[in-house]
């Protein structure tokens, strides 16, 4: 299966330096390895996207020479392809609908004396599960995963492990350490989880290469793949980029918008950070000169057969 690789930037804002780091490093992936290079807009958090960035970003991109191979897409041009997943989910009794607020969860937890953490995974303690009495009269607010149930029925290893072509092997117990992890949200907009695994599939992504803050989201995302009948991309996490505070750099932790008045000198301080040499050759040359660099930096070395 030939390699296809994708970028996946959120509209909420302009590209700063923590995204152009994972955006090159998808790139040089994808052409160290002949593949192709896609560029996914993920504008289904409606709420948080900003008018027009969509655009910033795909300008963004084509000024530091990172041109997709096909049109880009955006995921909010796909919900029926998410309702034709969460719909199969249904009907394989592997979901249910969820009456729980955030509060509620907090509640439920104090009241067995485990307080939440701040900026900790808020586990879902599994009140609405049908065999917990469901929604006991309550309105549905979301639809959930049900874990266990899915890992029971396909007779998966409670434990998820997967190797990270950077980061090396990598376990989580997906039932324990997120819980049944939500699909549909209650305000009625598709859940990143799902939209990313069908998204990664429509598109036949056989490599993701994404911001280390993505890591956590792997192993749920193959236990979905597997509930869905679905293949398992490769992932490659790349270094984060921090803020002064020490925390990962992001519009909300205060990341201004690229300078891109000099793009080379940009697109080599994304490269330092991928452990790439500065190149000052015109830009074009230097994407090329860094490309069969990639393939022996130990990431992009680490490339297995996509099939």
């Amino acid at each position: 299966m030939p390699y296809r690789g994708r970028f996946a930037p959120s509209p909420t804002g302009a590209l700063h330096a923590g995204s152009l780091v994972a955006a090159l490093a998808s790139w040089l992936d994808a052409r160290a390895h002949q593949g192709t290079w896609l560029v996914r807009i993920e504008d289904i958090d409606t709420p948080r996207c900003v008018a027009g960035a969509d655009h910033t970003l795909l300008e963004q991109l084509q000024r530091c020479g990172l041109i997709p191979d096909e049109p880009p897409t955006w995921q909010s041009a796909h919900g029926k392809a998410y309702a034709a997943a969460l719909q199969t989910l249904i009907e394989r009794g592997w979901v249910y609908p969820c009456a729980c607020t955030r509060k509620d969860i907090d509640a439920a937890w104090a009241t067995q004396g485990v307080p939440h953490e701040r900026h900790a995974e808020r586990v879902y303690p599994g009140t609405c599960r049908p065999e917990n009495g469901g929604l006991n009269g309550r309105a549905a607010r979301a639809w959930r995963l049900h874990v266990d149930r899915v890992i029971a029925d396909l007779g998966l290893p409670a434990l998820t492990h997967w190797t990270d072509r950077r980061l090396g092997p990598q376990v989580q117990a997906v039932g324990t350490a997120v819980g049944d992890f939500v699909l549909k949200r209650a305000d009625g907009l598709w859940a990143y989880q799902l939209a990313v695994v069908v998204d990664d599939a429509r598109q036949g992504i056989t490599h993701v290469v994404r911001g280390q803050d993505l890591a956590d989201n792997t192993a749920r995302q193959i236990v979905l793949q597997r509930a869905l009948g679905l293949p398992t991309p490769q992932y490659l996490h790349t270094p984060l980029v921090v803020g002064p505070n020490g925390e990962k750099l992001s519009k909300q932790n205060g990341a201004q918008a690229l300078d891109l008045s000099d793009p080379l000198a940009t697109l080599n301080q994304a490269a330092a950070c991928l452990g790439l040499p500065p190149q000052a050759a015109p830009l074009a040359d230097a994407l090329g000169q860094w490309v069969p660099l990639w393939t022996q930096h130990p990431a992009g070395a680490s490339l297995q057969s996509p099939g």
